[in-house]
């Protein structure tokens, strides 16, 4: 289980790394890479962190600060003009 998970994690780390040379994305590559980070976290926190099998306070935790934290960075970007 551990394996498979490892390798889904190796592939998307490819997959970024990939995605970060392509540059007719623009303006694309941010969220798209946000959205293979926030899986990646996914998986950590399921499965090495063993939140799937802990109780859902837990997970409510920790989705709650990655939510708190992405809205934090999302709103100084549009503070600073980034977006």
């Amino acid at each position: 289980q551990y394996f498979k998970v490892a390798v889904i994690l190796v592939v998307i780390t490819a997959i970024e790394v990939g995605i970060f040379y392509l540059e007719f994305l623009n303006y694309w590559i941010i969220p798209i890479l946000f959205v293979l980070s926030a899986g990646k976290f996914a998986l950590v926190i399921m499965y090495y962190m063993h939140l799937k099998f802990d109780n859902k306070l837990f997970s409510i935790m920790f989705i709650s600060g990655f939510i708190l934290a992405s809205v934090v960075i999302l709103a100084l970007m549009a503070l600073l003009g980034a977006l």
